[in-house]
């Protein structure tokens, strides 16, 4: 008896028309007549990509166009773009303001090489009460004062004690010259400051030193924990580091129109973050941490293994303004990005369009004289001595003379 082969009438309804004549649709064959389905039809189409990218990342690039940028923008007024430009960045850190009494509190204080150490605990926002360190120069005041932001690097033990040597624990002391040895030169760059004349201030970024407890694995639980109630990990960063800024300008010992921000790596983000951010910053000195989106936003970049990256994504935020683009809603203050020509987490491409979009607004405020762009030669990521005293001069200039 000859085999028949059926197809259900729901099937037979999802097909497409087949003219006399025409072969069946891909995936399908003829037998005696009839139409059925051929098992195990290959189809072949790659939905991620390598670095956990979407295969079709390219065309979500191409649909950002920066409409709030300042080149981009329809107002003549600078004055009128940065203010909505800063109002638009503030409502994606889905973290509100925060006018929390700060009630700082003296926990310790001792001689250091021509400036006091000192540790105080100070109310962060109304939610966390941190222990901060703080060099203070000897002499009259007031000085000025720079806010030092720490890294990542995916080293959670020290946090405020990769910039201020920890006088105040011989435990962190081994892992913070460590640290201070491989990025920095051997130097703490906080000490060094105070030797300058400068009160330093650094305070633990959550999941870091007095406030650890994160693990590598744990940023991206975190990181969804914090939107799940209404938070955001970067969000409460970013509100963070204008709170101790904003701290900064309530000691009498500190001039308040000469605060700074200084940082290394995401440090370094935080610094130029911050001074768009706050008005209690008057300059910022940014090292190794600055690029464009859509060459942060491609194969092989650190960016999208997630977990570092979270404290620093403030979502839908490109769909308005690009990377160096919030950090000009900080001009015309004087600001400072160096980057190392071989750092491989900030590919030279992405570094010289970031830097090109930030000279044109400085320049369109007759302030080139104010931004100082440099790609270093011969580095990676790091911020060794010579980096250093270059910052310390450029920092001189803008607060000291004042």
């Amino acid at each position: 008896m000859k085999r028949r082969s059926f197809v259900s009438l729901p099937a037979l309804a999802m097909l497409p028309p087949t003219m006399p004549g025409a072969a069946p649709p891909t995936g399908l064959t003829e037998t005696g007549g009839s139409v059925t389905a051929s098992a195990g039809a290959a189809f072949s189409s790659p939905a991620i990509v390598d670095g956990n990218l979407p295969a079709f990342y390219p065309a979500l690039a191409d649909e950002l166009t920066f409409p709030l940028a300042w080149t981009r923008s329809r107002t003549r007024s600078f004055r009128t773009w940065r203010r909505t430009a800063r109002a638009k960045v503030e409502e994606l850190l889905c973290q509100p303001d925060d006018a929390t009494r700060f009630d700082p509190e003296i926990l310790d204080e001792r001689d250091g090489d021509g400036y006091l150490q000192r540790t105080l605990s100070v109310n962060l926002t109304r939610h966390s009460r941190v222990r901060a360190a703080m060099l203070v120069p000897r002499g009259r005041g007031p000085h000025p004062a720079v806010l030092l932001l720490h890294d990542h690097g995916s080293k959670f033990d020290i946090g405020k004690e990769k910039l201020i040597r920890p006088w105040y624990d011989q435990d962190r002391l081994g892992s913070a010259q460590a640290w201070s040895d491989r990025y920095f030169g051997g130097r703490f760059v906080g000490d060094e400051l105070a030797r300058r004349g400068y009160v330093v201030l650094a305070v633990d970024a959550l999941g870091w030193g007095d406030r650890s407890g994160l693990g590598y694995e744990a940023q991206q639980a975190l990181a969804s924990n914090l939107f799940h109630l209404g938070s955001s990990l970067a969000g409460l960063t970013a509100r963070e580091d204008v709170r101790m800024a904003a701290f900064l300008g309530t000691l009498p010992y500190v001039d308040r129109r000469r605060i700074a921000a200084l940082g290394f790596s995401m440090g370094g983000y935080r610094a130029w973050q911050v001074a768009a951010l706050s008005d209690h910053v008057a300059a910022a000195a940014s090292v190794c941490w600055m690029t464009t989106l859509k060459a942060m936003m491609v194969p092989g970049n650190n960016t999208l293994r997630g977990q570092s990256a979270y404290f620093m994504l403030h979502p839908g935020l490109h769909r308005h303004l690009d990377i160096p683009d919030v950090a000009s809603i900080a001009a015309p203050k004087p600001m400072l990005f160096f980057n190392g020509e071989l750092d491989t987490l900030f590919p030279v491409a992405g570094v010289h369009d970031a830097y090109a979009k930030m000279r044109a607004v400085w320049r369109s405020q007759r302030a080139d004289d104010r931004l100082l762009p440099v790609l270093w030669p011969g580095l990676g990521h790091v911020f060794p001595p010579e980096m250093q005293d270059q910052a310390f001069r450029w920092l001189d200039r803008w607060l000291r003379s004042t």
